[in-house]
């Protein structure tokens, strides 16, 4: 089973950047589809992005299209959330997920697909 530890987050002000790093375990990363998920207090864990393995397709909640791009790279077992144009609503505990490549890419949205999650890392935006 993969591991994951994602870093990169903090607090930052509105219209800000951040990215986040997500670093995977094992010699089987590119096998993954890897995607990245956020759980504001007392709301449900949502999609925010995903990318599969040899295509690199890649797929985003409507809510940060536009202002996220997600990224890997295989050599260094790492897949990345580049964050820009950061508002409040943003704020969140953001978490790395790890699964094979999925049959329909609709699953992909869902939180059950993914069978590794990170620990998550804090992301905070100041308005």
């Amino acid at each position: 089973q993969v591991q994951l530890v994602e870093s990169g987050g903090g607090l930052v002000q509105a219209g800000g950047s951040l990215r986040l790093s997500c670093a995977a375990s094992g010699r089987t990363f590119s096998r993954y589809t890897m995607g990245w998920f956020r759980q504001a207090p007392g709301r449900e864990r949502e999609f925010v992005a995903a990318i599969t393995t040899s295509a690199g397709n890649t797929y985003y909640a409507d809510s940060v299209k536009g202002r996220f791009t997600i990224s890997r790279d295989n050599a260094k077992n790492t897949v990345y959330l580049q964050m820009n144009s950061l508002k409040p609503e943003d704020t969140a505990v953001y978490y790395c997920a790890a699964e094979g490549d999925p049959k329909y890419s609709a699953t992909l949205y869902s939180a059950g697909f993914y069978g590794a999650w990170g620990q998550g890392t804090q992301v905070t935006v100041s308005s």
